[in-house]
């Protein structure tokens, strides 16, 4: 008789297992704890679950999500950003929104010292500088003369005050960091 009330549970329980798993074309959102709160911009936000089952992150890059519960993703990504050195006491939070993604959209991420930190709709032809306004600029802590874009594995630094590099093409899914600036103002 307990087998039978344990398999029935089982079956009655298996669609809620199977409802919990992050799924393809769908949105996760990301927060993180355990860091400064001026780095949280960087990694915090919404991300698409892509058709292929991956988020792309920040510094990280792809991660597979599809099929995970949020707590397996949140360890994938905690593991990820301290073993590539980008944190060493992260601690992330997953959440799945009810929303469906429009997975089509292509997308860059805009962090660091901006006004509205996260991801920006990618369209052919937008550039650096476009990028950093579509973000709202960089704050009175930000300087725009050390930008990274993470493209990848590689990163490249710009100063986005000269021209030339204002009109640096982006491609869907680069990563742009506004750092913070330094002692001289820079």
């Amino acid at each position: 008789m307990k087998s039978i009330i344990c398999l029935f549970i089982g079956l009655c329980l298996l669609p809620w297992t199977a409802f919990a798993q992050i799924q393809a074309g769908k949105t996760v959102i990301v927060t993180a704890t355990g860091i400064p709160a001026e780095e949280k911009g960087r990694i915090e936000g919404n991300y698409p679950v892509s058709d292929s089952g991956t988020v792309n992150m920040p510094f990280i890059g792809s991660v597979r999500a599809a099929g995970l519960r949020n707590e397996d993703l949140a360890r994938s990504l905690q593991n990820r950003f301290i073993s590539e050195g980008y944190y060493t006491n992260i601690t992330i939070q997953v959440l799945s929104s009810l929303e469906d993604t429009n997975v089509n959209q292509q997308m860059v991420h805009v962090g660091g010292f901006v006004r509205r930190p996260g991801p920006v709709p990618f369209v052919r032809g937008l550039t650096l500088y476009q990028a950093i306004q579509a973000a709202g600029g960089e704050t009175e802590f930000g300087t725009i003369r050390r930008v990274r874009v993470f493209r990848g594995n590689s990163q490249k630094e710009y100063d986005v005050s000269q021209t030339q590099f204002m009109k640096i093409p982006l491609e869907p899914s680069d990563t742009i960091d506004v750092p913070q600036k330094n002692w001289i103002g820079r």
